[in-house]
């Protein structure tokens, strides 16, 4: 707002630097509206609707494979709805971001 109004949001970003298995990021209902990930060769960036670090496959709900160029995707609509929480495994990139709007 001009004029020294003030305003709150839900939208926020979640990190994660480094590869590893599955870290998880938010519990609880969320929906994620864009991911950035750094470019490596043979990156991959996987999403889980789960709570646990410990990744179920049935729970995947999107998968983004990437080389060098990173990855830059913006979700349309109300972005991607995870019910219970959002579990990441990034394979090779160094980082990436999460753009969530939360419950």
């Amino acid at each position: 707002m001009s004029g020294g109004g003030s305003f709150s949001s839900d939208q926020t970003t979640l990190n994660r630097t480094g590869t590893t298995a599955g870290v998880n990021l938010r519990t609880g209902r969320t929906r994620v509206t864009s991911i950035q990930a750094a470019g490596a060769a043979s990156s991959v960036v996987e999403l889980y609707d789960q709570t646990a670090a410990t990744v179920v496959a049935g729970n995947l709900k999107a998968k983004f494979l990437f080389d060098t160029d990173g990855l830059c995707v913006y979700v349309p609509g109300s972005g991607i709805l995870f019910k219970n929480g959002v579990t990441i495994v990034v394979t090779a990139s160094a980082g990436s971001t999460l753009t969530i709007t939360g419950g």
